[in-house]
């Protein structure tokens, strides 16, 4: 083909543009025509649709009925079809009867002739479209029925006249061609600037260049050090540069025959090939060589289907890489095992963390044997030899191997004896051929490499110089045996659990000195006391012992103390500091003292050790303590309790319901900022007194609140459970299984001294009403059954009421208690305190106070409100009538 010229015959993508701009043109005129016939489709289908909706609303409209039914419907429709037919844009709407007369019509003067419609498949209950030549002209027009109880009573007409339709679409063409037109000019340029890019990229070349580059292209394919293969969609090599027929061995005719045909291919590598899927850096054995596999689909940009297929030798990249692959392996093995070794301070958990993280990396089994003092917290010494199955991890459960708990004594021929001996680790690569090991327990032995189990790893848990145990890595499913590498990677990674191990068991042995420390300062056993029934719990944290601490202290006049406290801090300081508080609430209870009394003086006493510490090193010691104080009288049924910045007690009514006192808060022990306040409840026999310490409560998964109510909902609605049975149900319901913080917790129930067993008068401030007073409390003492009581009783009275008139105030009262002693008190508003002094031989004086105290087992002061009780108790007859304690005739004979 020549130029228009015809000097120049015309370029290749000459031509390809004058093929494509033809192209172009015709389509685009075919999608002119199509566009136009669819638009004239749509526009009829459109005109037909809105007709019979039309027809089909006015139809159906509410009033239509009624409106036939009419004496002149066409008065009433035809102004509403005249609004509806402007409305919804049709020609015409039309209402007729059954015979197809008309009611409506957009020309009154056609109203009352017959329709030109087809109204048979109205008739029939069906909505029927036609074309028809009517009054307007050329109509489009649906016709509807209208039903009244499944009855047509009458008939509905809308449309269009087809010249508007027509109308529509002829508006349309000029949008359609200028659509077109822009579109073949898009088209047009589209293929000038491929053509463009097709001159540029082929540099303009001639045939000469062409050859010449193409020459250049297989020169270099050839050349490469990267086999090449191109192969066909059926199977067929197409080419193979000189790299890949040495790769692969191809005989000279390679090229043009089937792959599978091509004999010494493995037959992965024929697979690959003829499957003309992607692959990428997929490794094959051929010929001895690892050959890495690219592929690639040879269509992606319009080219033919096949496959092209690039080699590499990679076998000594392998051997690299396979060795770079065991050290990071080693290396993250090494790095888990610093992260996930030694995370608690319990010397069976490391044990149980090292296995797992031996398996199933380094090993298939793995087992740990510790020597039985280290599991108590003690250092094993040579004489140990004995070892516990600590912990045991595989990649199975059905292995022969020692169970946990097991006690185990190797023999010195064992790998495990020697090494724990020697302190250095043993490999044995293969167990049939090992006859110490075989002798440890013939049986058992055999079972193990019958089970498949053949290589072994042994290696001392050292630490600090001492052989704590054994670490053992076993190997079944791996077949190759435990190589030396594998030797020195088990003793890395057992030399760092064997310190966390050393670790948890110093931590064990303090531990258990902490809470044996802690349990033998807190009460063995509860003193006996007839007001309350108590139970209790002291329960330490998992990791360390701190301060809490309980007490049950009985009181003068059958009353009880109730405490509870918690020293801040953990370990051994902290307990030893709790017995400290604990002794020192024992002594400041003896002075009888109210709650916020016992508190101020527990405050400056935190206050003092908290400087002693702070000047004798430089850690600044406790930072104070929590205490609650409780006296509960069974007589009053009163109780007071003061708090030092203590979680408020529980209180639980004997119909069932639960309470917390709003006590005034009060600041820790040790901070002296603000006094400590008493407050008086009167509680009910029965009640529950429920004290506890805030590791009860309190945990870092909740709130304080939430603990409060988790307390409450288990104290709640069970008033005839015992203290015993509500301690274990309230520790069921709060503490985790492993507690973070000590728990103390004491629960007693209100017991009250029966009122018959209770005596009280007031004497007359008179020295002559002392005798009266003794023929009273004789009268009283008798009746109660402790007549051998009377005469120390009127005694020891008479001392005390004439001491009370004589040096006390105004009003004197005398009350005797009959609980588990017999107490006498005798009270006055004065707030001086008798003592006792040694009277000379010419004295008067001097030996009241001598006899009450050989009377009473126990006698003293405690300061009221109202003034002081000077009271004494005396010890109850024994069951063969003896009575504790001095005799009276003892004390008569005594030299006053």
């Amino acid at each position: 083909m020549r130029s228009l010229t015809g000097k120049y015959p015309r370029s290749l993508a000459g031509q390809v543009f004058a093929l494509q701009v033809v192209v172009v043109v015709l389509l685009v005129a075919a999608s002119v025509l199509a566009l136009v016939a669819q638009a004239r489709h749509d526009s009829s289908t459109e005109a037909r649709n809105r007709s019979v909706a039309v027809a089909q609303t006015f139809a159906h409209s509410p009033g239509l009925l009624t409106a036939l039914k009419a004496p002149d419907p066409s008065r009433v429709l035809q102004p509403l079809t005249e609004e509806g037919r402007k409305t919804a844009g049709v020609d015409f709407i039309v209402v007729m009867d059954t015979n197809g007369i008309r009611y409506t019509h957009p020309q009154p003067e056609l109203i009352g002739k017959r329709v030109v419609a087809t109204i048979a498949p109205a008739l029939a209950g069906h909505v029927y479209t036609e074309t028809v030549n009517g009054p307007l002209g050329r109509e489009a027009q649906a016709i509807v029925p209208v039903h009244d109880h499944a009855q047509v009573v009458a008939l509905v007409a809308a449309g269009m006249k087809v010249e508007k339709v027509t109308g529509a679409v002829a508006r349309q063409i000029p949008i359609i061609l200028g659509a077109g037109a822009i579109a073949l000019g898009v088209a047009t340029s589209g293929t000038a600037l491929v053509t463009r890019r097709l001159r540029r990229q082929t540099h303009r070349l001639g045939p000469v260049e062409m050859s010449r580059m193409y020459e250049h292209h297989d020169a270099v394919l050839h050349a490469v050090r990267e086999g090449v293969l191109i192969v066909s969609k059926d199977g067929r090599l197409l080419l193979a540069n000189d790299e890949a027929r040495r790769l692969l061995d191809l005989p000279l005719d390679a090229e043009g025959r089937r792959v599978p045909d091509l004999s010494g291919l493995d037959p992965g590598m024929v697979e690959l090939l003829t499957s003309g899927r992607a692959a990428t850096d997929e490794v094959h054995l051929v010929g001895g060589r690892l050959l890495a596999v690219n592929q690639r689909p040879t269509d992606r940009h319009g080219g033919p289907r096949g496959t092209v297929a690039t080699l590499r030798d990679s076998t000594e990249l392998r051997v690299l890489s396979g060795r770079a692959e065991n050290a990071r392996e080693r290396l993250s093995l090494l790095y888990d095992a610093g992260l996930g070794i030694g995370t608690t301070l319990d010397v069976v958990r490391t044990a149980d963390e090292l296995t797992e993280i031996a398996v199933p990396r380094l090993a298939d089994f793995a087992t740990v044997d510790l020597a039985e003092p280290v599991l108590h917290g003690d250092e094993p010494t040579s004489a140990d030899t004995d070892m516990r199955r600590t912990a045991v991890h595989g990649i199975r459960d059905d292995h022969p191997l020692y169970k946990v708990g097991r006690l185990i004594n190797f023999l010195p021929s064992t790998p495990q004896a020697r090494a724990f001996a020697t302190g250095r680790p043993e490999l044995v690569p293969d167990l049939s051929a090992a006859p110490g090991w075989l002798a440890q327990d013939a049986e058992l032995t055999r079972t193990i490499v019958d089970y498949g189990i053949h290589s072994l790893i042994t290696v001392p848990l050292q630490a600090r110089g001492v052989v704590l145990g054994m670490a053992n890595f076993w190997r079944s499913e791996k077949p190759r045996p435990f190589e030396e590498d594998d030797l020195s990677l088990a003793e890395e990674l057992v030399a760092r659990a064997a310190v966390s191990i050393d670790n948890a068991r110093r931590y064990t042995r303090e531990h258990a000195m902490a809470v044996t420390l802690q349990r033998s300062l807190l009460p063995r056993a509860l003193p006996e006391q007839s007001a309350l029934d108590v139970a209790h719990r002291y329960l330490p944290a998992i990791y360390g012992v701190s301060g809490d601490w309980f007490d049950v202290i009985p009181l003068p006049g059958s009353r009880v103390a109730l405490v509870v406290g918690d020293v801040v801090g953990h370990g051994l300081h902290a307990a030893a500091t709790m017995g400290r508080l604990r002794t020192a609430v024992h002594n400041f209870s003896t002075l009888d003292l109210p709650p916020d009394e016992i508190l101020r003086h527990l405050d400056d006493l935190v206050g003092r050790i908290d400087q002693e510490e702070a000047e004798s090193t430089a850690d600044t010691g406790i930072t104070g303590a929590t205490c609650l104080y409780a006296i509960y009288d069974p007589v009053s049924h009163h109780c007071a309790m003061a708090r030092a910045g203590h979680p408020p007690p529980a209180l639980v009514r004997p119909d069932g319901s639960v309470s917390f006192p709003d006590l005034p808060a009060g600041p820790p022990l040790g901070l002296g900022a603000m006094p400590f306040e008493t407050a008086e409840l009167e509680v009910a026999e029965g009640t529950q007194f429920v004290l506890y310490t805030d590791g009860l409560i309190e945990d870092r998964t909740r709130d304080i609140d939430v603990g409060i109510e988790l307390l409450r909902q288990a104290l709640a609605c069970h008033p005839d459970r015992s203290p015993e049975e509500s301690c274990q149900a309230v520790l069921d319901a709060l503490l985790p299984d492993r507690p973070k913080d000590d728990v103390a917790l004491l629960i007693a129930r209100a017991r009250a001294i029966p009122p018959d067993h209770v005596a009280d008068w007031d004497v007359p401030f008179d020295p002559a009403a002392v005798a009266g007073m003794r023929a009273s409390v004789a009268e009283q003492v008798d009746d109660w059954g402790l007549s051998e009581l009377a005469f120390a009783t009127e005694l020891l009275l008479s001392e005390l009421i004439t001491n009370a008139i004589r040096y006390g105030s105004a009003p004197v009262t005398v009350r005797l208690l009959y609980d588990r002693t017999l107490t006498c008190e005798v009270a006055d508003s004065s707030s001086t305190s008798p003592h006792l002094r040694d009277a000379a031989a010419m004295d008067e004086g001097g030996r009241g106070l001598f006899l009450v105290a050989q009377l009473a087992e126990r006698w003293g002061t405690r300061y009221t409100p109202q003034g002081k009780v000077i009271w004494a108790e005396m010890s109850l007859p024994r069951p063969g009538g003896s009575t504790e304690g001095t005799a009276r005739w003892d004390v008569l004979d005594a030299e006053l």
